[in-house]
């Protein structure tokens, strides 16, 4: 199985399944933990999932994987809910859990309205305006940052 993207082979794989069930995929890694593989896979719906629905993801996944053959090497799957701090990783996210808190890493700096220059913002998910998100900072400005030069983000949790 050389040359196989095992994350894309992955997720063409459980799209199905899931959307059989009713769930979203929210994020999927396959990660090397010491000698060990991981095949982590976050999934969710509206209300949030429980422990039912991760264990038939898992059942039903397993035996998909079983067969298809795809990952070469022995691994663990863990099927879980993405949590309080889920990814954002598409538009259609961010437009979701708009007036919710986040966190956006960007790998190169941008200006806030302000002209301050940084790569970490958090604030209020304002709009999707094209393919910028805009973001209402706590400091109180505003930001535009483009989904392309997202590094990194995910809904912040405040105690």
């Amino acid at each position: 199985m050389a040359g196989v993207d095992i994350p894309q082979r992955v997720t063409e794989l459980a799209q199905p399944i899931l959307d059989t069930l009713g769930l979203e995929l929210v994020d999927l890694e396959f990660k090397q933990a010491g000698r060990r593989h991981i095949l982590c896979v976050y999934i969710d719906k509206p209300g949030g999932v429980n422990l039912d629905d991760c264990a038939e993801v898992s059942r039903e996944l397993s035996l998909t994987l079983d067969v298809d053959d795809c990952i070469p090497y022995r691994y663990s799957l863990e099927v879980s809910s993405p949590g309080l701090e889920r990814p954002l990783k598409k538009l259609e996210d961010f437009a979701r859990f708009q007036g919710r808190l986040a966190q956006i890493k960007t790998s190169e700096l941008f200006q806030d309205e302000q002209g301050n220059r940084r790569k970490t913002f958090l604030g209020t998910i304002q709009a999707v305006e094209g393919e910028f998100v805009v973001l209402h900072l706590k400091e109180g400005q505003l930001a535009r940052i483009p989904l392309d030069k997202m590094a990194k983000a995910h809904l912040a949790f405040e105690f």
